[in-house]
């Protein structure tokens, strides 16, 4: 008798981002998905894997979600609960107490999700991180006076932001107070959120890096280290992600080495990790953030897979439903066989967009094998520290980071984005760009 596939609750992936599904499909588990609001996935076109659609509303109405969560895990059980939108990991995490599903729990999935408790958590484990002070509450001065202290530049974020939703650099106190204001109304927007709970931590030089892992039992894997270039501000857009990153021996073990130890200070012992940090100096790594979570809704698991040949999407979903991964015992830096690239098309100014030139001949290349489009003609883009979306993501493979270097010169050359005119709220309103349609990047 064939054993019945273990079936996995997937809470807000969106359905064109390909690469969780097609996990799921080889790792033989089955995906009820819980759709973006803002998405319409059609019961007759489902993405690999997706054997049934679950509308909840567990931002709006989470005691509702979870609620309904229960109900369908009495009615037809399932084994486990994920998701890769950052914003609802502690939703997640709770739900799997509640439960009794396997999960990191909620008290880790806050200090991996409110950037507050992150860096205290990495702080008090003596791990290297940016000085840092923490703006709560509808009266800032408080915070705004600790952060006076700090050495600037400083650069602010919403303590619960994800991609580069109101991240901006200020260079003095004067400036810092403008900002504050400039990000909170930002979060007011976008995210619902009045008043919102801010970092404020040094400005640290030298380039970016990500680091995709999988932790088991609390053996940590680094499957990759990926360069994301060297962003000076005052608004920090992702543009690059190379893997595997050209770095001299000593320096990627320090990375390994922080990143590892980073898990053991979060708690963080089964499942992905998506790490961002900074070598200061160019030498010495410091924690920026690490999300429980595959990273890039995905794109992260196509880098790690094509650099490391471990299948992180199929891995990590394996650890949802109660598995373990194919090389239990696996830690530390895995070898590299190959190189992969997502070259981050950037908005390259604001307006209504009137063309996106270069993206056909792109998307024929045969180095390209996914190119992912998120805004189009028609769209409007609005000035940072707003954050309307990523234009489009062009993914590939090559033999070599050099060649994957190479590749990217090419694209900033080939793609480009035209605007009719320039960003104005009239014009924004004119486009119908509202939050549902900028939500879909």
């Amino acid at each position: 008798m064939t054993a019945a596939r273990p079936t996995l609750v997937l809470v807000y992936q969106r359905s064109a981002l390909p690469w969780i599904f097609e996990g799921a499909a080889r790792a033989g588990i089955d995906l009820v998905l819980v759709p973006r609001p803002d998405e319409d996935v059609p019961a007759d076109r489902l993405p690999p894997a997706v054997v049934e659609l679950l509308p909840l509303d567990p931002e709006g109405d989470p005691e509702g979600a979870l609620a309904a969560l229960r109900k369908r895990h009495e009615e037809r059980p399932f084994q486990g609960i994920v998701t890769l939108f950052d914003p609802l990991v502690p939703f997640v995490a709770e739900a799997a107490e509640r439960l009794g599903l396997p999960g990191i729990g909620r008290d880790t999935a806050l200090g991996a999700q409110d950037k507050r408790v992150m860096r205290e958590r990495l702080t008090a484990a003596g791990l290297n991180v940016p000085r840092f002070a923490r703006i709560d509450g509808p009266d800032p001065e408080p915070g705004l006076a600790a952060a006076d202290a700090l050495t600037f530049p400083v650069v602010v974020k919403p303590a619960h932001g994800f991609s580069s939703l109101g991240v901006t650099r200020a260079d003095s106190p004067a400036a810092l107070r403008t900002t504050v204001t400039e990000v909170r109304a930002v979060c007011a927007a976008k995210l619902g959120v009045r008043d919102a709970a801010l970092v404020v931590e040094e400005y640290l030089d030298g380039p970016e890096f990500a680091v995709e892992s999988l932790a088991y039992q609390g053996r940590v894997r680094v499957l990759s280290i990926g360069y994301k270039g060297e962003p000076e501000g005052p608004y920090f857009e992702e543009s690059v992600y190379r893997a595997p990153a050209a770095l001299p021996a000593d320096v990627r073990d320090a990375v390994v080495r922080e990143v590892t130890a980073a898990h053991a200070a979060l708690g963080i012992t089964d499942g992905p990790t998506h790490t961002e940090l900074r070598l200061r100096g160019g030498t010495r790594p410091y924690l920026l953030e690490m999300g429980a979570r595959i990273g890039g809704s995905g794109v992260s698991a196509y880098v790690a897979s094509h650099v490391s040949g471990v299948d992180l999407a199929a891995e990590a979903l394996r650890l949802a439903v109660g598995g373990a991964p194919s090389d239990p015992a696996a830690e530390g830096l895995a070898e590299p066989v190959g190189a992969a690239a997502n070259y981050i098309v950037p908005c390259g100014g604001h307006g209504r967009i009137s063309a996106v030139h270069g993206l056909a001949e792109v998307a024929a290349d045969p180095r390209v094998d996914h190119l992912i489009q998120m805004l189009f003609p028609g769209d409007v883009v609005r000035p940072y520290p707003d954050f309307t979306g990523y234009p489009a993501f062009v993914i590939s493979r090559h033999d070599s980071t050099p060649e994957a270097e190479a590749f990217h010169a090419e694209l900033e050359r080939a793609v480009r984005i035209e605007y009719a005119t320039e960003y104005t709220a009239e014009s924004a309103h004119a486009a119908g760009h509202d939050e549902a349609e900028e939500a879909r990047a």
